[in-house]
């Protein structure tokens, strides 16, 4: 039964890290207030029962309980194999049974994912770019011009005060309005190089 572990445990892996994913969309996807909202899943049915307005992780939910199912069948196929005595397996069905099952279960599960969710993912922008503005690790883009010692502190005073990070470096008079909409641009942050400095050509 060698062969059929193998497989089996080879579904396994692909659940674990199908179910890992799905956790992650849940995360993403969470609020519509008081979670990260990042991005919006589509709707699959009317709304949430005690959260009207609430689009709920429906599918993803799904998924997880299908990858949980799929780690069991495996539990199975792992006790049912190991359980052969010599050259034979009496526990044949069961494995056979088990294997088969998670195989079409995760099928199902993942075309689902793929046609009824992920197809129709979209990025909440707005709350997005709401997190990057009040987040302190932009903070982290000053250090080549203000220093590491200011940075931090500016950083502690964001988190104690609410304040936002472009507010505190203006109010100190540190970097130019200008300079700063170059140093603190996200944009910036995701190309090679210091943020705010000129390019090499």
């Amino acid at each position: 039964m060698g062969d059929v572990v193998a497989y089996s445990s080879a579904m396994r892996r692909l659940a674990v890290e199908l179910s890992k994913v799905a956790s992650d969309l849940r995360l993403l996807s969470s609020g519509p207030r008081a979670g990260i909202a990042e991005i919006i899943l589509p709707a699959v049915q009317p709304g949430s029962s005690i959260m009207p307005g609430k689009v709920n992780p429906s599918i993803p939910e799904m998924v997880n309980q299908v990858c949980f199912q799929v780690i069991g069948c495996d539990t199975t196929v792992c006790a049912a194999a190991e359980a052969g005595q010599f050259e034979m397996n009496v526990m044949m069905p069961v494995i056979a049974w088990n294997a088969l099952h998670a195989s079409t279960i995760l099928t199902n599960a993942m075309n689902t994912l793929e046609e009824r969710c992920v197809a129709g993912i979209e990025a909440d922008e707005a709350r997005c770019r709401e997190l990057l503005d009040r987040s302190t690790a932009v903070a982290t883009a000053l250090s080549p011009y203000i220093g590491y010692a200011k940075t931090a502190e500016i950083a502690k005073e964001s988190v104690k005060t609410g304040k936002p990070i472009r507010d505190l470096v203006l109010e100190r008079g540190l970097l130019d309005a200008r300079q700063l909409d170059r140093v603190l641009s996200v944009e910036e942050m995701t190309q090679p190089g210091v943020p705010g400095k000129e390019k090499a050509r």
